[in-house]
């Protein structure tokens, strides 16, 4: 099995964000770490584990939607960050940004796996 061009740019864009965030999720208060941190940090390890089992499997849409789900309860988590000012504005910038580009990626991927299914 080959990882196809947008399958490598998901899960690199996953990860870089993982990379970036777990020391930003470090900083959070003591009250908010093994909950609001862990869920976001979580999530994000979800969503790379059903990245790539939609890498490794022939029924690639079901991970896709699941991690799609998961993507979007992440993009609330960081808003949320932010509005209880444990994110400056620059660091959910950013966050927020990576999340639209992994959203766009997934979507993309959604959209090859049904164009094949119609083939």
């Amino acid at each position: 099995m080959t990882l196809q061009t947008g399958d490598i740019h998901a899960l690199t864009r996953v990860y870089d964000l993982l990379l970036w965030i777990i020391p930003v999720l470090e900083k959070y208060p003591k009250t908010q770490k093994f909950l609001l941190a862990d869920r976001i940090e979580t999530g994000l390890l979800d969503i790379q584990d059903l990245l790539l089992q939609a890498v490794y499997t022939k029924q690639k849409l079901q991970a896709l939607h699941q991690s799609n789900m998961r993507l979007e309860q992440i993009r609330f988590l960081i808003r949320l960050s932010k509005d209880l000012r444990f994110l400056g504005l620059k660091q959910y910038e950013h966050a927020s940004g990576r999340v639209d580009e992994i959203g766009r990626e997934i979507g993309g991927w959604i959209r090859h796996c049904r164009g094949r299914e119609t083939q």
